[in-house]
């Protein structure tokens, strides 16, 4: 589990083909890893991946075709940037949202322009995504936990301050870019819950029956 509160930025070192699949080398020097252990889970991107090597310099991750064919880690090479975040522990202050690093699929950024002081972001989302992002809802975007400004059919925009923008990979964002998107841990299990309760899904009608809406 994780916060979307970004700890540092990291560096692609290397990326291996191993068997089908990718090891990564990832090396900061802004990221505490003097508790960090074989086995940890660090989020790379808002990605969860499991620490398989460690060096004074960075870490290594083992990351899989499935992980490779759902987010934006299968574009990644040498020398790219990326957001990294250790595991939330118990007693950690919560100072985003809950974040699972599941990806639940890639954005793609439309458009960026200033106001004022911050950057306004456009991202387009897959459709099957949009129900689950709503207006002042929470949206994880590459690792970072960010409130949802405005949303239409197929988007949505957040308005990033100059912090964030330092902090984080968004200030190489550009037209065109691929994102990994984790939306709101309570919609996507709220709407798992309900499913069975109707063949059809929650419709109108289901959420008058049980009360949600009046008729």
């Amino acid at each position: 589990m994780f916060t979307g509160i970004i700890a540092a930025q990291g560096e692609i070192e290397s990326t291996t083909a191993r068997g089908g699949d990718l090891r990564l080398q990832v090396v900061t020097n802004q990221l505490d890893l003097s508790d960090v252990t074989l086995g940890d889970s660090i989020a790379i991107n808002g990605v969860c991946l499991t620490v398989v090597g460690l060096t004074s310099a960075g870490v290594s991750f083992d990351v899989s075709r499935e992980s490779l064919e759902r987010t934006s880690l299968g574009q990644v090479k040498t020398g790219s940037v990326v957001n990294l975040e250790k595991a939330l522990a118990v007693g950690d202050r919560l100072g985003g949202h809950f974040v699972s690093g599941h990806v639940d699929g890639m954005g793609k950024v439309l458009s960026l322009e200033e106001d004022a002081r911050s950057v306004r972001f456009q991202f387009e989302v897959p459709a099957d995504l949009m129900r689950y992002i709503a207006e002042k809802g929470s949206i994880c975007i590459d690792g970072v936990s960010l409130t949802v400004n405005n949303i239409g059919s197929n988007w949505f925009e957040v308005n990033i301050i100059p912090h964030t923008m330092q902090e984080t990979v968004m200030h190489t964002y550009q037209v065109g870019h691929k994102v990994n998107l984790e939306v709101d841990l309570i919609a996507r299990y709220l709407e798992r819950l309900m499913l069975p309760a109707s063949d059809k899904g929650i419709t109108s009608e289901f959420l008058t029956d049980n009360g949600f809406m009046r008729a």
